[in-house]
């Protein structure tokens, strides 16, 4: 029998906090008999949430918080401050073992902080970096990173590489992935002082399979299966994405409503474009894990829906499974 992942999750962090998180927690609990939640945040709320689903009781508890760390707080003042917030306390269970991964709707600030603060690196790991998954007209990349590290340094650039092969391969189970470093041309002189000094280094790695610079516009077409800069650059990439696909499905909507032939277009086409909008939904992917950590911590969108929130506790179940920290322990050089 598969051992049983307990994954803690920040009922009270998020736009949608506590209902949809609530809601994405039960839909985990009802759909994999593998994974236990507990529900960190106000007892209170959280319970008149839960009258509304059935479900195992065995596989979901509410760990009462009372407070709660707001997207605005300074992430270092609150984290010390708030000892009884739905972070903290999540935090806390998986540095003591009770669980093996976080997930959380709430501040990335606080969560940043508090997976370092709190939780730990693996000895060796110089900076976590935060790595979504994002479709490709082929399939998934993993970008890294997107938002943990503004100033990287080159031979942290690379420790990236390594680790986000060791992930894609892994939990993705994409055989010798092709990693390329994002940048504004393709030739090796090209870019900033950082992305200049960390070609060659990731070109005379035998540890990763460097395809070379990854211009913004390939990224879309799967131009490398992880995707490593600098958190400025990366959040901007992840941002841009989101947005044009949230664009251009607005708008194809708009344009499938114009009259009454575009209308009956719209039902013949609609199966077919549902599944194909759907493979490029970030929500289908779940969160971004914070890798490099002791334990699993996984960042979702502060506007995350119940299915984020599900396809985020349940991609916990691999990352246990595949003992991705245990990789990282052994390939990473100390």
């Amino acid at each position: 029998m598969a051992e049983m992942v307990n994954v803690a999750v920040d009922a009270m962090g998020g736009d949608n906090a506590p209902k949809e998180i609530v809601k994405g927690a039960v839909e985990a609990v009802n759909e994999d008999k593998r994974v236990k939640v507990f529900l960190v945040g106000r007892e209170p709320e959280i319970r008149e949430e839960l009258k509304s689903y059935t479900y195992d009781a065995q596989r979901l508890e509410v760990v009462h918080a009372q407070e709660v760390i707001e997207t605005g707080e300074p992430p270092v003042m609150a984290i010390r401050k708030k000892k009884d917030s739905s972070i903290v306390k999540a935090m806390y269970m998986v540095k003591d073992g009770s669980c093996d991964a976080l997930v959380s709707a709430g501040s990335t600030g606080a969560v940043l902080v508090g997976g370092q603060v709190i939780v730990g690196r693996i000895k060796g790991v110089e900076r976590p970096p935060l790595a979504p998954i994002i479709p490709n007209i082929n399939g998934v990349s993993l970008l890294l990173d997107c938002g943990a590290n503004v100033d990287a340094k080159a031979s942290q650039l690379l420790q990236f590489a390594r680790i986000g092969s060791i992930y894609m391969e892994s939990i993705i189970g994409v055989s010798n992935p092709r990693v390329g470093l994002v940048n504004i041309g393709v030739e090796e002189e090209k870019g900033n002082a950082l992305t200049r000094e960390a070609y060659p280094l990731f070109r005379d790695c035998p540890d990763i399979n460097f395809v070379g610079n990854v211009e913004a516009r390939d990224i879309p077409f799967g131009g490398a299966d992880v995707l490593v800069c600098e958190a400025f650059a990366g959040n901007i990439v992840l941002k841009m994405l989101e947005g044009v696909s949230g664009a251009l499905v607005a708008k194809i909507k708009a344009g499938m409503m114009e009259n009454l032939r575009s209308k009956l277009g719209a039902l013949l086409v609609k199966p077919a474009l549902k599944r194909t909008l759907k493979g490029f939904s970030t929500e289908e992917y779940g969160g971004a894990p914070l890798l490099g950590l002791n334990g699993l911590v996984v960042k979702t969108h502060g506007s995350s829906k119940a299915v984020e929130i599900r396809n985020s506790i349940l991609q916990c179940i691999a990352f246990k499974e595949q003992n991705i920290n245990e990789k990282i322990r052994e390939q990473i050089v100390l």
